[in-house]
């Protein structure tokens, strides 16, 4: 039987940290972070917040930061490292119905988010939704790839993306100020089986709302 990814994240949350630290490098969360400006005192929504990869330096920069996550194991992770009294709102969502108000938060960002969710364009509708008038989405995630194991082994919907796709679906959203770039580091993950070793390149979206 398929798993699910949630049930997948619900299962390596408590590895989760370290397994990450081998699949993509610190440097995509500062590429995030240099894209979306955030200032003190804005709110950022984390959406696929894991065990808080992002939110970290989001809360770090003075941000108050709204982490999503449609995995309860993984945000309980997430309270442990950062606690309950902070600048951090643990919600549980999911990419089609987010659990904010239209037109609320400064930036949204997604890292390495958007290859788990069903339907792409309708999760970049639904992050759209909830900024505020010249708020920016940030998106880094995969480049089109062509490793089968995973999607079998970390239950990835999607292998990748193309950027033309990417820039389109930020279009369709109503956003503005696009622009698709290499994050100029792969991603790398080494399968269960080490027969396979995906060096995918990272990329990393941003556009505004109007």
């Amino acid at each position: 039987m398929h798993m699910s990814s949630k049930d997948y994240f619900e299962k390596v949350a408590n590895k989760w940290d370290e397994m990450r630290q081998g699949f993509f490098p610190e440097s995509v969360r500062d590429a995030a972070y240099e894209t979306a400006n955030i200032k003190p005192g804005q709110t950022a929504a984390d959406i696929g917040a894991g065990t808080g990869f992002l939110s970290e330096g989001l809360v770090g920069r003075g941000a108050n930061v709204i982490a999503i996550d449609q995995s309860p194991a993984m945000l309980d992770r997430m309270r442990e490292k950062f606690g309950d009294d902070g600048n951090i709102t643990y919600l549980t969502g999911n990419s089609s119905n987010l659990p904010v108000a239209d037109a609320s938060v400064d930036a949204v960002l997604a890292n390495m988010y958007l290859h788990h969710v069903e339907s792409p364009t309708d999760a970049i509708k639904e992050m759209t939704r909830i900024l505020k008038p010249g708020g920016v989405l940030v998106i880094t995630d995969l480049d089109t790839h062509n490793h089968e194991f995973l999607v079998t082994e970390q239950h990835d919907r999607w292998m990748g993306f193309e950027r033309a796709d990417v820039k389109r679906w930020f279009e369709d959203a109503g956003l503005h100020s696009i622009t698709v770039d290499c994050v100029g580091d792969n991603c790398c993950a080494a399968s269960e089986t080490a027969e396979d070793e995906a060096k995918v390149s990272i990329f990393i979206a941003a556009g505004r709302r109007s």
